[in-house]
């Protein structure tokens, strides 16, 4: 790896040079740079009309064992479930696989390879093979057995720890405990506002609502000046004097 070329007493060019040794020092960044690298040569080999080096490494994992379940493939290839259940979904749709119901799982489904999955797995091992032999040449030869020795043991690693996960029961797995909230900080309390004081109308116009309204004194005199009809005095019967009777005409003498 080439060193970057720095001016003396240049910051910048300084924290380039500690991110770079950082980065050489880092597994998981060196991995991707050589899946990137093997990626491309397996692109220049095979040809844009060949199968991935995902679905080739499927075709080659049911070729060597027929009837494999989704499970065994991803133990075998090292693919996540998500990814593979989707990768033999479109296998299956370019009829490059076929899907059976497995008979010692009912629940189960195995997959095993068409003549048109068989035929395109030969039409890539020779170009599979030229794609490896490039990869090796640009290691010395006496660090490539040692180089893939590495490769297969991180695979292994990679295998048990896939199986460990798989034999543990589901209901046995613990969830992991969630750190305890931090305590919120308690709110000041709010100061009451003082209460508005009532404008002297408006507690008038109350009050002469409260109190009965006294009764006119006009009418309160018209009402005791009228007398029960109970307590009218009896009017006094008028006595009938005798009128006098007239003499009578005295009766006239014979002459």
């Amino acid at each position: 790896m080439a060193k970057l070329k720095t001016k003396p007493g240049s910051k910048k060019s300084g924290r380039k040079i500690e991110t770079g040794k950082a980065l050489e020092r880092s597994p998981s960044h060196l991995l991707h740079r050589a899946l990137q690298l093997a990626l491309d040569i397996y692109a220049e080999e095979t040809g844009p009309d060949a199968v991935t080096q995902r679905q080739y490494a499927v075709l080659a994992a049911v070729a060597a064992h027929e009837g494999l379940t989704q499970t065994d493939l991803v133990r075998s290839t090292g693919i996540d479930r998500s990814t593979l259940a989707d990768l033999v979904a479109r296998m299956i749709g370019k009829t490059l696989l076929a899907r059976q119901r497995s008979t010692a799982d009912a629940r189960a489904n195995t997959v095993s390879l068409t003549e048109a999955g068989r035929a395109a797995l030969e039409a890539a091992k020779p170009r599979v093979a030229a794609a490896d032999a490039r990869i090796l040449k640009l290691l010395p030869t006496r660090k490539r057995d040692a180089f893939l020795g590495v490769l297969r043991d991180m695979g292994r690693v990679a295998e048990a720890m896939a199986d460990a996960d798989d034999s543990e029961p589901k209901q046995k797995k613990r969830k992991k405990a969630k750190p305890a909230k931090a305590a919120k900080p308690l709110k000041p309390a709010k100061i009451s506002r003082p209460a508005k004081a009532a404008k002297p109308a408006k507690i008038a116009v109350k009050l002469a609502k409260t109190v009965a309204k006294p009764a006119k004194p006009a009418k309160l005199a018209a009402k005791l000046a009228k007398a029960p009809k109970s307590a009218k005095t009896a009017k006094a019967p008028a006595t009938k004097t005798a009128k006098a009777k007239k003499p009578k005409k005295a009766a006239l003498a014979p002459a």
